[in-house]
């Protein structure tokens, strides 16, 4: 097992956490920002000290990709950027949607088995950054800037119950009527919840290059040009 600093910034929730052998020793976060370049330094300098006085060695820096806020993406790799930098540690990036399902799959035993997960990011108006997966976080839709209205996912909802949380979820509930539709409250992507992904990264070797690494930022393409959403 590893030691493993975790950072997440993709919303307006700044938060970071360190984990030791899968299991949570260290966490901080802020759910009234956006904060991130306020605070962001004071967290990590903390859970660094931390780490430090323990004697527990870093091995991985873990941090949220996105989608999510072009400027909370931002100021997050850039900070684990710099930590891998100086301390010659392994970067994880992990995709911000597949955080967000996690304390669903650790902590809700009541969802069926066959239950599909739709994480949302608010965006503008009514459209959501979204995807849906199962229960094994296997995509059933990917990634996507979805604009909401009553026919929204209806395929998926005719065949399976869908969860839908998230800062873009609580908008919807008027929109996605069907009796499939189940929402789940008070679900943000925070580091604490980062390191079981971490840690499957860190067995499967994904490490990403520190050099090159760039948030993942939704586009969409208006005659052939990409044009940032965030």
């Amino acid at each position: 097992m590893s030691c493993i600093l975790h950072i997440e910034t993709s919303t307006s929730a700044c938060s970071v956490a360190v984990s030791e052998d899968g299991q949570n020793v260290f966490r901080k976060e802020d759910l009234n920002g956006p904060s991130h370049a306020t605070l962001l330094g004071l967290f990590v300098d903390e859970a660094l000290s931390f780490a430090d006085s323990h004697a527990m060695p870093l091995d991985a820096v873990a941090v949220s990709c996105g989608p999510g806020s072009y400027t909370g993406l931002r100021i997050g790799v850039s900070m684990a950027k710099g930590i891998c930098y100086g301390r010659n540690l392994k970067l994880i990036g992990l995709p911000t949607l597949e955080v967000m399902c996690v304390p669903i799959l650790l902590y809700h035993d009541e969802l069926p088995d066959d239950a599909l997960l739709c994480p949302m990011i608010d965006a503008r108006r009514m459209e959501v950054y979204a995807a849906i997966y199962d229960r094994a976080l296997q995509p059933v839709k990917a990634i996507s800037a979805d604009i909401i209205d009553e026919n929204s996912y209806r395929e998926h909802l005719e065949q399976r119950p869908i969860y839908f949380f998230g800062n873009g979820a609580g908008k919807c509930k008027e929109k996605l009527t069907h009796p499939n539709a189940h929402f789940i409250d008070n679900i943000h992507p925070l580091a604490a919840n980062m390191f079981p992904l971490a840690e499957k990264a860190i067995a499967q070797q994904d490490f990403k290059d520190v050099a090159y690494i760039e948030p993942f930022y939704l586009k969409e393409f208006v005659a052939g040009t990409p044009k940032k959403l965030v």
